[in-house]
């Protein structure tokens, strides 16, 4: 097999999404209907054809184009989360676009690019394609922030997301800038041999910048400020995205450059992770507690669980990384289901995102009330939901890394955490209904009813995300 058939054969999940998304530009621009739900279909189509190509691919390690990009275990978990999250929100969202009236044919093409973006951040083995990706990511995020246009908070959201994107790109750049000119190299495994142990000053500060324009993407504090403006003001089915696919990537890019680049400098590293885990961990457990909009609520929440996930990067073990493949995948689960239910809140065709609004739901409808309440218990990490496994898995790889400071400050941020979870709950089951929800879609129900049997699935069946997670993080030591 030649080298150009190689590195063909191992980014065919990318070439798919690249030429789909180009095949659907053109198709809309020749069509050129205002409302196009076939091309959102033809766009999930697209999206299950790469998950197909990525499951059956050829289960070897192998890096091309000239050792900037690499496929391996690790690079295919990642990505199946991140096209599930993709295929789930296009899924989900497709009666609130029709709604509003805003499903147009530019919508599906910019998920799918800000997908290709994700899948090549997370293949990245070298600091000039995590850029490229992060990029082509990003600047499709950017404008599905704001394509309710019509809508000022939308438009507000994609405003600050923009002008904050670009500020932490910057920030990206100069830290990649510091770390090559101080390694010489801008291959992962090339700045692990130059650095050989033996951290300068310009490498530590390369790699905290490097840090903040990932932490950005991934919505870990002092780097989180966009994330509670963006979550509410962008479309429902937007924010379902952000919060998943997205995350997926720059989890999984976050944790291969740590591991593969800076394997021999752990103490530099390791107390910036465990820094911002914290701060992470402490305000997404106090600052969602006032929250009256179940949008913004949900904003606190991944900036919390981004901390969590973190806590397992910080032990910098191969238990670790195993811990942060499984929270990520049962964090993916239980937040489609989250926005499942609230894209289902609606009342008089009409879409509300209070919290107040779920009064007495367990009254009017009783499984959606069920299912949400199995969410909220899940997120806040109460057993025997999946919830706790993720969190069991990364605390106890906390723990063996002899790192007992950060595994008590989350078991306590998340009891704190819990407080605004079960205040969900108990609106649904202890309140008195004051208005009835219209009753959901099929799709949505659907949605709800397979990550509720998941979130159930772990306790019953652990071996269902562990086995591959496992497979994942071994393949990156």
């Amino acid at each position: 097999m030649t080298s150009l058939s190689l590195a063909l054969a191992h980014s065919l999940p990318e070439l798919v999404l690249a030429i789909g998304a180009l095949a659907l530009l053109l198709a809309g621009a020749i069509r050129g209907k205002a409302q196009d739900v076939l091309l959102t279909e033809i766009a999930i189509g697209i999206l299950g054809l790469a998950i197909l190509v990525v499951l059956f691919s050829a289960n070897t390690k192998a890096t091309v184009y000239n050792g900037l990009f690499i496929d391996d275990a690790f690079g295919r978990f990642m990505k199946v989360l991140v096209l599930i999250g993709s295929i789930v929100t296009l899924i989900m969202g497709q009666e609130f676009l029709t709604r509003e009236k805003i499903d147009r044919f530019e919508y599906p093409v910019l998920v799918l690019l800000s997908t290709l973006g994700g899948l090549i951040l997370i293949s990245a083995s070298g600091l000039m394609t995590l850029y490229l990706g992060l990029e082509l990511m990003s600047l499709a995020l950017y404008v599905l922030a704001a394509f309710h246009r019509d809508n000022l908070r939308a438009s507000e959201a994609g405003l600050k997301y923009f002008v904050l994107g670009a500020l932490s790109s910057g920030m990206l750049l100069y830290g990649t800038s510091l770390i090559y000119g101080f390694a010489g190299t801008v291959d992962f495994v090339g700045i692990a041999a130059a650095i050989n142990g033996k951290a300068s000053l310009g490498i530590v500060f390369g790699l905290v910048f490097l840090m903040a324009g990932l932490s950005f993407k991934m919505s870990i504090v002092p780097f989180h400020m966009w994330t509670p403006d963006v979550y509410e003001g962008a479309p429902t089915p937007v924010t379902a995205f952000f919060a998943t696919a997205p995350k997926m990537a720059a989890v999984a890019i976050t944790v291969r450059v740590i591991v593969t680049a800076f394997p021999g400098i752990t103490a530099q590293w390791q107390q910036i992770v465990v820094f911002v885990s914290i701060l992470s961990m402490v305000l997404g457990a106090f600052a969602a507690i006032g929250q009256t909009n179940i949008k913004r609520l949900m904003a606190y929440s991944s900036i919390g669980h981004m901390g969590f996930a973190l806590v397992g990067l910080a032990a910098g073990t191969q238990e670790g990384v195993q811990g942060v493949a499984i929270y990520m995948s049962i964090y993916l689960v239980m937040t489609l289901g989250t926005f499942a239910a609230i894209l289902s809140m609606k009342i008089n065709g009409r879409n509300v995102e209070n919290i107040a609004d779920l009064m007495g739901l367990s009254k009017t409808n009783a499984p959606m009330a069920f299912l949400l309440a199995m969410m909220m218990f899940s997120l806040a990490g109460i057993p025997p939901l999946a919830g706790f496994f993720a969190k069991f898995y990364v605390f106890n790889a906390a723990i063996q890394a002899h790192l007992y400071p950060l595994a008590v400050i989350g078991v306590l941020s998340s009891a704190v955490a819990a407080f605004y979870y079960l205040r969900v709950v108990k609106f649904m089951y202890f309140d008195e209904a004051t208005v009835a929800f219209d009753p959901p879609s099929r799709v949505l129900r659907i949605v709800l009813g397979v990550t509720g049997v998941l979130v159930l699935a772990l306790f019953v069946y652990p071996p269902l995300f562990v086995g591959a997670a496992s497979v994942a993080a071994k393949s990156l030591f």
